[in-house]
């Protein structure tokens, strides 16, 4: 793949993408306690509302690239941003209706927004540059992600003009402005200057031997499925997707539970501990340490934050999710350049595949909202261990696979 000599000004309005998918997904975190209270849903059914926003990742992330490779990377982006928006109106109706199953719907519809975003976003950073700084790129772009998530809820909560807690006869005018912001997001996206780009080998015309090498690699393979370290990856995904999900959209519901005041402002420590990780991420990739390194020292970070999370009481529970979120830092950034490499052809139905992956965070979620119900919420979180678990098999072995 040929260096760009300079993509600062698309990175600029990648930035904007990338922190309107964490701000999009950060009102689950303020909707799950409200619904919770206004709709009186137990805690599996208002984290099916999460379930609801990731499942159309497994459903139209093939369509996604499919887009893509159609219409290219802007326009597949503009596209989003108006699905953003008829989202926004459903909640809006939801809202006015009260009806739970009318809010999954919005959320369902939020979520294809999202995937057809993420479809585009992710592996059109990764490829934008020079590989082995990848993980830096992403790195960037995942900390105006996370930053985005606790955003939401302030947000919302400014604009309902509520004195105290939120309630769903507050989220129409706040939803109403969200509407506006993204039909002139998908404005911008249409009229920025993002140049098309394509992955190492993708191009058979390449002259490069570096390009020419991963394309005649690509070219033998009759199928994504034939790339084990891409199938693999996408697994880590989604089992991450679940768990980073599980960090960084509960912390007010664990906080009411736990009854701390105010707890809306525990949903700081995450985004805070992740961004801590891509700024050494930034600074420390690709010059003192590798994409794969990098995966490896967060993976054992995070189990050991969620041994922390089920074995501490309290507030030093709440804070240990804190740890957590530090090893889901370098995760992503890391995901995609390592799953990524070699696709030469297949790179944009790689893309899709691994956004597919993105399904993680509707089952795993779920799943512990479930063990919410029936245990302590401090030991729900002992589900982690198992996706942190088989990411760590993925940064030492998986990768590896050809």
């Amino acid at each position: 793949m040929k260096e760009q000599k300079s993509f600062l000004v698309p990175m600029a309005f990648l930035g904007l993408m990338f922190f309107t998918c964490g701000f999009a997904l950060g009102i689950n975190s303020l909707l799950v306690p409200v619904l919770k209270v206004s709709l009186s849903v137990s805690s599996m059914e208002a984290y099916m509302l999460i379930g609801a926003t990731f499942l159309p990742f497994l459903i139209f992330g093939y369509p996604a690239g499919i887009l893509i490779s159609k219409i290219g990377y802007k326009r597949t982006m503009a596209t989003a941003f108006g699905m953003f928006a008829i989202a926004f109106g459903a909640f809006i109706f939801s809202a006015d209706a009260k009806s739970f199953p009318l809010f999954l719907t919005a959320s369902f519809f939020c979520g294809t927004a999202n995937t057809f975003l993420q479809a585009a976003i992710n592996p059109y950073v990764t490829i934008l540059g020079p590989t082995e700084s990848a993980a830096k790129r992403i790195s960037i772009m995942g900390m105006i992600n996370k930053l985005a998530w606790p955003v939401s809820p302030l947000f919302i909560a400014l604009f309902a003009g509520a004195s105290g807690s939120v309630a769903i006869d507050d989220l129409g005018k706040p939803f109403a402005v969200i509407i506006f912001l993204f039909i002139a997001l998908g404005v911008v996206a249409l009229l920025s200057p993002l140049p098309e780009v394509k992955a190492a080998g993708e191009d058979s015309s390449e002259t490069d031997e570096i390009d020419q090498e991963v394309s005649t690699y690509a070219n033998s393979k009759k199928s994504v499925f034939q790339f084990p370290h891409l199938v693999l990856g996408a697994i880590a995904i989604f089992f991450y997707v679940g768990a980073e999900t599980i960090v960084l959209g509960t912390l007010i519901d664990y906080a009411n539970e736990l009854g701390l005041t105010h707890p809306e402002n525990y949903s700081w420590i995450t985004p805070i501990s992740i961004s801590i990780g891509y700024i050494a991420g930034i600074i420390l990739i690709p010059k003192y340490l590798s994409q794969t390194r990098a995966l490896q020292i967060c993976s054992f970070v995070a189990l050991l934050g969620t041994a922390l999370v089920v074995l501490l009481p309290g507030v030093y529970s709440i804070f240990s999710v804190g740890v957590m979120a530090l090893g889901c830092s370098l995760m992503w950034p890391a995901f995609w350049p390592l799953a990524l490499m070699d696709l030469g052809k297949f790179t944009k139905k790689g893309s899709s595949l691994l956004t597919m992956g993105l399904i993680g965070g509707a089952a795993i979620t779920v799943l512990f909202g479930l063990l919410k119900d029936v245990s302590d919420a401090r030991y729900a979180y002992g589900l982690c261990f198992v996706c942190f678990g088989y990411i760590m098999f993925y940064a030492f072995k998986g990768y590896k696979l050809r």
